[in-house]
C-alpha cells in the first residue's frame, strides 16, 4: 500500500505544480489587449429621404377606357387600314390558274428540279403532279410563289382580317418525303 500512497502523492504534487503560475501572465495581457482591438467597425445608416406628397393631376384628363378615346384610336386605325388597302388587295380581274381551284393544305411538294437554270417545284394535289415556278399562283387565298428551294415552296399571300382588310401573310409548302 505505500507505493499506492506514494503514487498517490505524486500526481497530488504534479497537479498542485500546474495549477501554480508559470508566466501565462503575458498571454492573458495579449488576449485582453486583442479582445479590446477588435471592436467591429459599423457604418451609420443614412438619413431616410424626405417624403414629398405630390397631388393627382391626371383626375382631369381623359380616361383611356373611355368611348370617346377608343373610337380616336379606331378612327386612326381605319385611316391608315383604307391607305394600306389601296397597297395591298388581291388581283381579281387576273385569270385564276388551275391550282388557285384547291386549298393549299391539299398541296404536297414532292420534289424539286432546275429547268433552264431556274428552280421548279413539283406538287402534288388529287393524285396528279403540277410543275410550279416562281410567279405561279397556289391556293385559295391569292398565294404568289415568291422562293422555291430545295426542301419549301414560299408563296405570300393575301387574305381579310376580322376587319375585313386585306392583308399580307406567308405561307410555305414544306418537300413531303414518302413513307414506305
Amino acid at each position: 500500500m505505500t507505493v499506492a500512497r506514494m503514487v498517490l502523492a505524486c500526481v497530488v504534487t504534479l497537479i498542485l505544480a500546474g495549477c501554480g503560475n508559470s508566466g501565462h501572465e503575458e498571454l492573458q495581457q495579449w488576449m485582453t489587449a486583442q479582445r479590446n482591438a477588435a471592436r467591429p467597425h459599423i457604418t451609420p445608416i443614412s438619413e431616410p429621404k424626405q417624403f414629398i406628397p405630390q397631388s393627382y393631376t391626371e383626375a382631369n384628363a381623359m380616361d383611356p377606357f373611355s368611348l370617346q378615346k377608343l373610337t380616336q384610336a379606331f378612327k386612326r386605325e381605319s385611316g391608315q387600314a383604307a391607305a394600306n388597302a389601296a397597297l395591298v388587295a388581291p388581283e381579281l380581274a387576273r385569270r385564276k390558274q388551275p391550282l388557285e381551284a384547291f386549298p393549299l393544305d391539299s398541296m404536297v411538294m414532292v420534289g424539286s428540279l432546275d429547268k433552264a437554270g431556274k428552280p421548279v417545284a413539283l406538287v402534288r394535289v388529287d393524285n396528279l403532279l403540277y410543275q410550279v415556278h416562281v410567279g405561279s399562283y397556289l391556293g385559295q387565298n391569292y398565294g404568289l410563289v415568291t422562293k422555291i428551294t430545295e426542301t419549301e415552296v414560299t408563296l405570300r399571300e393575301i387574305v381579310q382580317d376580322a376587319a375585313g382588310e386585306w392583308i399580307e401573310r406567308v405561307a410555305t409548302l414544306q418537300l413531303q418525303e414518302r413513307s414506305k
